[in-house]
Parts: C-alpha cells; sequence; structure tokens
C-alpha cells in the first residue's frame, strides 16, 4: 500500500511543494488568489508573494493553506512505498494509478490521489530512456491511468476497453522512440486526456487515431504554448486486462 515516506523531507521543500500545488490549481482554474485570501484571511498581496518567491509562509500560515484546500502535510509527498515492500517493489517497479486529472496536471502525486498500483517486472521501469522538457524535469515520473470504452475506441484494437496505460511523464517530445514506428502519447485535449498519435504542422498539433473510423483533431496552441507543455507523456507500456 502507498504511504507518505520521506524521512529527507526538509522544510524548505514542503514549503515549495505547496506553492507548486496552488499555482497548478490556479493554472486549471480550480483556485484563484483572491478565493484563497478570504479561505485563509490572508491579504492578496501577501499570497502573491509567496507564490512569486518573493517571501515565504510560516508554519502556522502553511497550516491554514493546507485546511482551506483540504490537504494535509502528508498529500504534499510523493508517493514511497512502505519499508516492508518487497526489493522490486522498492526498486521502483510499482506505478501509482491515478485519475486523467492527476496525471494531466499533478506534477506530484499524494497518497489520496493513488487509485491502486500498477506492478511490473524488475527492471522495466530502468529501461526506459527519456526526452523531457526542463519544466517536467522536476515531476513525478511514472504514472497508470486506467482508459474508458469511449476513450479507447479511436485507439482499438491497439488499445482495449478497460486498459491501463503507463505514461511516461518524462517523455514530452516528439522524437520517435524506436525508429520508424510512432509514438502514442497521452495527449491534453482541452481539460480531458487522450491517446493519440501525434505530429505537428506549423502551430497546429494533429492528433490521429489508429481506428481511422474516427477522425483527425487538430490542436491550435496558444502563444507561448508549446507542443510539450501539451503532452502528458508518452505511452510506455499497454495492459489490455480480459
Amino acid at each position: 500500500m502507498p504511504v507518505a515516506n520521506f524521512p529527507q523531507m526538509k522544510f524548505t521543500q514542503m514549503h515549495e511543494r505547496l506553492r507548486l500545488e496552488l499555482l497548478r490549481r490556479i493554472q486549471r482554474g480550480t483556485l484563484s488568489v483572491s478565493l484563497l485570501a478570504r479561505q485563509t484571511g490572508f491579504g492578496q498581496a501577501h499570497l502573491s508573494n509567496f507564490l512569486h518567491c518573493r517571501r515565504q509562509l510560516s508554519l502556522e500560515a502553511m497550516d491554514r493553506v493546507l485546511a482551506a484546500l483540504h490537504l494535509s502535510a502528508a498529500d504534499l509527498l510523493p508517493v514511497i512505498h512502505h519499508s516492508g515492500d518487497s526489493p522490486a517493489e522498492i526498486e521502483g517497479t510499482s506505478v501509482p494509478i491515478v485519475s486523467h486529472a492527476v496525471a494531466l496536471f499533478e506534477p506530484y502525486i499524494r497518497p489520496s490521489a493513488v487509485h491502486s498500483l500498477l506492478r511490473l517486472p524488475a527492471g522495466v521501469l530502468q529501461s526506459l530512456h527519456t526526452r523531457v522538457s526542463n519544466p517536467r524535469r522536476a515531476w513525478q515520473r511514472f504514472v497508470a491511468v486506467r482508459v474508458p470504452s469511449a476513450d479507447a475506441l479511436a485507439m482499438d484494437p491497439l488499445v482495449l476497453p478497460e486498459a491501463i496505460v503507463l505514461i511516461d511523464r518524462h517523455y514530452n517530445s516528439l522524437a520517435a522512440y524506436r525508429p520508424g514506428r510512432a509514438n502514442v502519447y497521452a495527449v491534453r485535449h482541452g481539460s480531458h486526456l487522450t491517446l493519440r498519435y501525434v505530429d505537428f504542422l506549423s502551430d497546429r498539433m494533429v492528433l490521429r487515431p489508429h481506428n481511422i473510423a474516427f477522425p483527425v483533431d487538430v490542436i491550435q496552441l496558444e502563444l507561448g504554448e508549446a507542443v510539450g507543455d501539451m503532452l502528458a507523456g508518452r505511452i510506455a507500456l499497454i495492459v489490455n486486462e480480459p
């Protein structure tokens, strides 16, 4: 069972994880500085300075922010396995299965966000190489999601209904992982995660299904938006369960 167990965590690291969590929620539109100010009683300028690294919060202030967000300190910690796990699991061969929104937007996977674990043979994750943009390097690398029937149809028969896919969030480049073979990506399409082959033409992303009965989608990138921002990661493994 995944638990929070991070003995080397320092106050400054907790402080930074809280700041990133607030910025993530603001980016997603589920939080604003004015709303957080009302919930905590702090001034907007005080919170804005914290978000822009111009000042730090006291322990008491952090407690108030966590309470407003209905979080505990443990929710800021990455998923780490209990010390009683097998050696293979300690080596990082159990990957958290999370919601699509968590896979898209959350740099660190909170214990409360984990639905279950995907167990993998020893050495599988260690053999995968990365192509990652600098902002993504700090993200927890591997997550897995379950693909509902409606979302799987466009990639049928490569991805079957209720399949579990392993996402390498440190591979958000369009470079082919293997020469001559197209990568499958978990892509942010609006606020939704979708699985597609991806091409880039001018300032547009072209999302291609595996099932030719489904249409090709085109996403116009916003000014300053990069392709890597839209890719949750490369699909490194597909587990089609019976």
